[in-house]
């Protein structure tokens, strides 16, 4: 795996890459950001859980850390202000969700949409990242997948009376993904990470959490399908 990124002569230090790179790690930055503050938002709608969830919003923040390192590494000041422009369409959701009280659908696009998209991006990124970026994306995926997982289990266990709203969900948000993917083709592809790869990542990982929450095959297939033309 680690010889990827030397088999494909990435120069790290070109302009071309360091200019990609400052918008991709951005958004990774901010990613993490946005995680701390929903879990944070989601320990309020939980009491139950807060806890737990505070301990997941501290590891986000973790996340953050080691991923603006990534760029301190290769001399790149992130993007942030394309950042926050990127996530504005899940960040408002969420918002609009909370306010709301709509504790499934901030675990849909926290817990699931967020997490899966940056599972994917991680697991495509590894491969091809720098020796630095290597080692912290690779302690920061492991971490993620159990953020997934507590979604994972909440919403499993409060199945059926969240179906019907995390169908709901996933027809306004899914869609929101694709957009995110379009957008950041171009400087994933410079990065080495191509969309088709990061857009079957990402619908594995969904799709299988889907399922073990407890949605049937069919569902699945008709949910994932909610804005992929637009992939």
């Amino acid at each position: 795996m680690q010889q990827l990124a030397a088999e494909l002569k990435i120069d790290f230090q070109s302009e071309k890459y360091k200019d990609a790179y400052s918008r991709i790690n951005a958004i990774v930055i901010e990613g993490e950001q946005e995680a701390h503050d929903n879990y944070i938002t989601l320990g309020e709608m939980l009491p139950e859980l807060k806890d737990e969830l505070i301990r997941l919003s501290k590891m986000e923040s973790r996340h953050k850390k080691g991923f603006e390192a990534c760029g301190r590494n290769l001399s790149v000041k992130p993007d942030m202000p394309f950042a926050q422009k990127f996530f504005s369409g899940l960040h408002e959701n969420f918002q609009k969700a909370a306010a709301e009280g709509q504790v499934v659908t901030c675990l849909l696009i926290q817990s699931l949409i967020i997490e899966c998209f940056a599972i994917a991006a991680y697991n495509i990124y590894i491969p091809v990242a720098d020796d630095f970026a290597r080692k912290i994306t690779e302690g920061v995926v492991k971490d993620e997948y159990s953020h997934l997982n507590f979604g994972e289990v909440w919403l499993k266990e409060n199945f059926a009376q969240s179906k019907a709203e995390l169908e709901a969900a996933n027809r306004q948000n899914l869609p929101i993904v694709w957009k995110m993917l379009n957008e950041v083709e171009n400087d994933a592809h410079v990065l080495a990470m191509e969309k088709e790869a990061l857009v079957e990542d990402f619908m594995i990982q969904y799709g299988e959490t889907l399922s073990n929450i407890g949605f049937t095959t069919r569902d699945i297939m008709k949910m994932s399908a909610y804005g992929l033309t637009a992939a």
